[in-house]
């Protein structure tokens, strides 16, 4: 577990806790997901480059996935440790397809100026984007049953959208706009008026849309948690710990007034000790506060 609740930083790659038979197809495919990120997502390319970047991973996927040899593709480093991963334990090839699909959507919806028409059509991004990863943890740890992976994607999406809410300037600065243009309308906003220069009335406005959204995300949450007390052993701190970051996040950005287009918030080793307490006690795990 890192310090920050972002794209693929909910990976246990460098902890502890992370079992020692799994910890190489862990780190193969968070390798997998962050080298598609950065195509995405890093240095000058146009958006059609991208994603002729993108379709060129995605068929060096497939031929990982068919057992053919990888030495000769394009991202050997990516694709040699991943094709012992998906040997070795049989990774379902359709979660880690529909990851890409999330960074080409990105690409697509950044290119061409993109909002979200509502939570739904987030949650739609957020199967692509981030429920792939906490099924694959789970395929890694054998565990397969429906409840445990309708509750494992209601902690990925929540956790996905909490780091929507705590980037918002930093996205908007890429132009990429995850605030539903619904929850701008009840409120009479635009994108544009996230911003510093905004007058106060209308910051209070933009407030009360990061504090509902915050809301739904926390009660997303709250709906996922209890899977983690149902995994046993080392799996199941782990996730207790990626709960509580993103539970904390949540608490920082209620402390800033939800102005986290002004200021981004994030969590760091000074919180680390009150997440331990309350992965071990789940004591703000049953507590909902109603949107305003």
């Amino acid at each position: 577990m890192t310090s920050e609740v972002g794209h693929y930083e909910n990976f246990p790659v460098a902890s502890w806790l992370c079992p020692a038979a799994i910890r190489p197809a862990v780190v193969a495919i968070y390798h997998f997901a962050r080298t598609a990120d950065d195509l995405a997502d890093e240095g000058q390319a146009s958006a059609s480059e991208r994603l002729d970047q993108l379709l060129a991973y995605r068929a060096a996927l497939a031929q990982c996935l068919s057992g053919q040899p990888h030495e000769a593709a394009r991202w050997p480093q990516v694709f040699g440790p991943l094709a012992r991963a998906i040997e070795h334990h049989r990774l379902p090839g359709a979660l880690l397809h529909d990851l890409l699909s999330a960074f080409e959507q990105d690409v697509r919806h950044t290119a061409s100026g993109h909002v979200y028409a509502d939570t739904a059509e987030l949650l739609a991004y957020c199967r692509l984007s981030a429920n792939p990863v906490g099924r694959l943890l789970l395929h890694l740890y054998g565990i397969h049953d429906d409840a445990s992976l309708r509750q494992s994607d209601a902690v990925c999406s929540a956790l996905q959208l909490i780091n929507f809410w705590q980037d918002i300037s930093v996205d908007h600065a890429r132009g990429r706009h995850y605030l539903p243009a619904d929850a701008l309308q009840r409120q009479g906003l635009r994108l544009e008026d996230f911003s510093a220069g905004a007058a106060p009335e209308v910051q209070a406005r933009c407030q009360k849309v990061v504090c509902r959204l915050c809301e739904e995300a926390r009660t997303l949450m709250l709906d996922g948690a209890p899977l983690a007390r149902r995994i046993p052993g080392r799996a199941g701190w782990e996730l207790r710990l990626v709960v509580q970051g993103g539970m904390r996040i949540l608490d920082k950005m209620a402390a800033i007034d939800h102005r986290s287009w002004l200021q981004r918030p994030s969590v760091g080793k000074a919180d680390l000790p009150l997440m331990l307490w309350r992965a071990l006690t789940g004591a703000n795990l049953s507590l909902r506060r109603p949107a305003d």
